[in-house]
């Protein structure tokens, strides 16, 4: 018996779904072995099973098989014992022939796929509702059919010791930097995981350490990856996930959305200075109003500090402590929101808020001013949800700061963000590029949105090169 037959059918005993089909024919039995729900039964019997069957040849061997009897799009000779198991558990089919040391390959998937439908996490109002899915050439297929250029590299890599994970680097050659494709090459070979399931595998490895902020990014939305393409940026595809990621990402990016270059251009910039503004409530704000309360009676209109003083009557808590009990309930309503189903988290949310907020004043938990600050903080993070964790964090230590030593510490929180923000980079690019670096990249859309054929036109005319 065949060394591939036996070497498959012992490693892939016990399992109901593997199947092993014994044909009769005139150049002695055929065996196919395939997982049944991986591929798909009818192109098997009327493409496979049937030409092998019916073959009149005078002589046999793998090229007349591949090249005069099987259909498959894809066929080929498999290389190794361990290469066999790939194609089998990748949806191919293993042709062993009784009296052929050859085993020939051919593709014949057939499993179940969810369609490609509109990505819950970059709903537009305007633009292509096309989402990318969970299959790999689905997504890469959404790919070609926006970048139409012979210059677009698909490379693919297989990862993990034990999942063998398809992951792909795609690029545009005329476009990319070098350097960049170089790094991302260099630390896509040197990944040693025991199984990769999600994108996050490689972001970890790509990504600056030790931050709350996404140094690169990920995208679920074909159009959003094509214009990164353009732009001279490289994604990272991988099997199993929806997510696509790109490479390099920058900060001014977290407050640009995919419809900003669909919707009127006027509406467009005022709702990006709306996400400026919103970033520098979420995250100043409750440091402020402590500050403020706490230490700087001053700078407070005498009418607020007497409604203020009014409202805080009740409140045996001091300022700071009142601040950050809100701030864990509504972090709190926002986690299980999440967490919920659908239309019941959403109900939730709603009702939640409103309840807590009003029982918390009833209670005496907390005053009306500071449920109206937190209320306005937690509301503005919403309009950037891709920063919401990193101003969760640090919102809470300029809080904390400005409890110690007032302005001061709030003035010390700001800096020491800033100073984080301008420490990162993205594969070796400034994090807050192009804002105080001289280096060089493709990334002309900054706070404001320019006629997009002049943004257009800079992608396709400009040297990328670092």
């Amino acid at each position: 018996m065949n060394a591939y037959l036996d070497y498959v059918c012992t490693k892939l005993k016990n399992n109901s779904d593997f199947k092993k089909r014994t044909v009769n024919s005139a150049y002695g039995k055929i065996y196919i072995l395939f997982i049944d729900n991986l591929c798909d039964s009818k192109f098997i019997s009327q493409y496979i099973i049937a030409p092998l069957v019916n073959m009149n040849t005078k002589t046999i061997n793998s090229d007349i098989i591949k090249n005069k009897v099987l259909y498959g799009n894809s066929i080929g000779d498999v290389k190794s014992n361990d290469d066999a198991i790939i194609h089998i558990l990748s949806g191919d089919v293993l042709i062993i022939f009784e009296n052929m040391s050859n085993v020939i390959f051919c593709e014949a998937k057939g499993f179940l796929k969810r369609s490609s439908e509109i990505p819950i996490t970059e709903t537009v109002i305007k633009g292509p509702r096309e989402g990318f899915n969970e299959i790999l050439n689905d997504n890469i297929s959404m790919i070609r059919r926006r970048v139409k250029n012979s210059d677009l590299k698909i490379e693919l890599n297989i990862l993990g010791k034990e999942s063998n994970t398809s992951v792909v680097l795609v690029y545009i050659k005329s476009k990319a930097p070098i350097e960049l494709i170089l790094k991302l090459k260099h630390t896509l070979k040197n990944m040693k995981p025991n199984f990769m399931l999600d994108t996050n595998y490689i972001e970890e490895q790509l990504k600056s350490n030790n931050t709350l902020f996404d140094t690169i990014g990920y995208t679920e939305k074909p159009d959003v990856a094509a214009s990164r393409l353009f732009q001279g940026r490289a994604l990272i595809f991988v099997d199993g996930t929806p997510f696509v990621i790109s490479a390099p990402y920058f900060f001014l990016e977290n407050f640009q959305m995919a419809d900003d270059y669909y919707l009127n251009k006027i509406y467009s910039n005022i709702s990006r200075l709306l996400r400026f503004i919103a970033f520098g409530i979420s995250v100043l704000l409750p440091g402020l109003y402590i500050a403020l309360t706490t230490y700087h009676f001053s700078f407070i209109p005498v009418e607020f500090i007497l409604r203020l003083s009014n409202s805080r009557a009740s409140v045996p808590f001091p300022t700071i402590l009142e601040v950050f009990l809100m701030l864990f309930f509504f972090q709190l309503l926002r986690e299980a929101s999440i967490r919920l189903p659908h239309p019941i988290g959403q109900s939730m949310s709603i009702v939640g808020a409103l309840i807590l907020g009003q029982t918390a004043v009833s209670a005496g938990l907390t005053s009306q001013s500071t449920v109206i600050i937190i209320a306005l903080s937690s509301i503005s993070s919403f309009l950037i949800p891709k920063l919401y964790g990193a101003i969760l964090v640090w919102s809470s230590i300029i809080l904390f700061l400005s409890s110690l030593i007032g302005i001061n510490g709030f003035y010390m929180g700001l800096f020491m963000l800033s100073s984080h923000i301008a420490s990162l980079d993205s594969c070796g690019y400034p994090f807050l590029m192009p804002l105080g670096t001289c280096e060089n990249f493709n990334y002309d859309d900054l706070l404001y949105r320019s006629n997009l054929y002049s943004i257009s036109d800079n992608n396709l005319d400009k040297d990328d090169t670092k």
